[in-house]
């Protein structure tokens, strides 16, 4: 016999997309318990990461009032690397330094527990240091879940999976399989403390103000992956992250460790970071599979929100507004549904996919839909190419006697050779469609 609930609705998971999605309930006067693992919510990210202020506003309006932010970034730079040099872009705009701000750095420690206080004042119960086992189902239906504590069977109305990469309650219950290698990045980062006064000459920016260095190219040791630099009030975060699957393939065999202290060393790196005191280290797992990976995301009597989902759009590195959002509509499906008396059944909660798919979450993910397996099947992006930019590069501006026209010749005739990789202008033909 089904047991009575004893909550409107259970979220599993305390970072932002459980967060989102367990304030939008309790604000609406739901009674809603959100379980997390960790000590506390955020112990589990000591990393730094980028907050994009749109999603958040559509949530908490006034969150720059409190929420611990770092810098606003007025500064984008995108980078591709050889071994010994870079080219490269940036916007750098006014515009961003005015309020609003559109984007900031955060340290996720520190965010996930403001972001959980503000949980609990809009009315939520909290539970912390408990490891949800298992769904509990009533036939086909979620009705609760199985905690690691002594009479730790919980029910609700519905369920909200925000437990992270390769959701474990969801490939227990079957609703998704193992996730692929191919579709995760492993992330390594560091925190490293600077002065302040250090950080404002060093990267030309004010007291609040700050930049974002985006790179590929060398740095991954030919994986499919990406490095990045963002400032922080008094610290650097940096890191890099490939593939899972292509750790294992690597031929030199280079741990995620050891790519990092590579990419510090790069002689386009190293000055920015010089005198830094590593603060903090973590590794994490990231789903990068994109618009084809993302799996089932609702049922009877559940939803998955956040990384869960796979929610990342790898090719412009944004996490945490798609996390926020599909947590912010999965808990405004079931306010709806509620407040309709509909129930939790799969015809109602596929609300939230419709809602899913008519916003920039998955409009993004389609858009770049094919991006993953042109990077996949082509390398070459990762090595030869920036190879043969940067030599280009510095071929065109080194002033040695040889006029133009024969670099130029010279140029071309380094792209001619490197035909064997796929060609240039198919590949280049390969990333519009991607990008299309």
């Amino acid at each position: 016999m089904r047991k009575p609930s004893q909550f409107d609705a259970i979220v599993v998971g305390a970072g932002p997309s459980g967060n989102a999605c367990a304030y939008t309930l309790a604000k609406a006067g739901l009674k809603v318990l959100q379980i997390e693992r960790g000590e506390y919510p955020g112990s589990k990210n000591v990393q730094g990461a980028i907050l994009y202020a749109n999603a958040l506003e559509q949530i908490i309006p006034d969150f720059r009032d409190d929420a611990p932010l770092e810098r606003h970034v007025i500064e984008q730079r995108m980078w591709v690397l050889d071994e010994t040099s870079f080219v490269g872009t940036h916007i750098r705009s006014e515009d961003y330094n005015k309020p609003p701000y559109n984007r900031y750095t955060i340290i996720r420690a520190q965010f996930d527990k403001w972001f959980s206080a503000k949980v609990r004042e809009a009315g939520a119960l909290l539970i912390c240091e408990t490891t949800v086992n298992q769904l509990i189902m009533d036939g086909d239906q979620v009705v609760g879940v199985q905690c690691d504590r002594e009479h730790g069977d919980v029910y609700a109305d519905v369920v909200v999976l925000a437990d992270g990469v390769n959701s474990t309650l969801a490939r227990k219950a079957g609703f998704h399989g193992e996730i692929k290698a191919g579709n995760v990045a492993l992330a390594v980062k560091e925190i490293l403390f600077m002065p302040e006064e250090t950080i404002r000459q060093r990267f030309n920016v004010g007291e609040e103000s700050g930049v974002v260095i985006e790179m590929v190219g060398r740095i991954t040791d030919g994986m499919m992956g990406t490095g990045f630099l963002y400032t922080n009030k008094e610290s650097l975060t940096i890191g890099v992250g490939c593939m899972l699957g292509d750790f294992a393939k690597n031929p030199n065999k280079t741990s995620p460790y050891v790519l990092l202290e590579q990419m510090k060393r790069h002689p386009a790196i190293a000055p920015l970071i010089e005198g830094g005191e590593m603060k903090e280290y973590c590794a994490h797992l990231i789903p990068e599979g994109g618009f084809h990976a993302v799996p089932q995301v609702y049922g009877n009597g559940w939803m998955i929100v956040g990384d869960s989902g796979g929610f990342v759009n790898a090719v412009h590195r944004e996490g945490s507004n798609l996390a926020m959002t599909s947590g912010r509509l999965a808990a405004e499906t079931v306010i709806e549904a509620r407040a309709a008396g509909r129930g939790y059944r799969a015809g109602t909660l596929k609300a939230y996919k419709d809602a899913l798919d008519d916003s920039f979450v998955m409009k993004d993910l389609h858009k770049y839909r094919d991006m993953p397996a042109v990077l996949h099947k082509n390398p070459q992006f990762f090595t030869s190419y920036p190879d043969l930019l940067a030599q280009a590069a510095r071929t065109m501006i080194t002033v040695d006697g040889v006029d133009k026209k024969s670099k130029e010749r010279e140029i071309f005739s380094s792209f001619r050779k490197s035909r064997k990789l796929g060609g240039l202008v198919g590949d280049a033909y390969k990333l519009w469609r991607a990008f299309r």
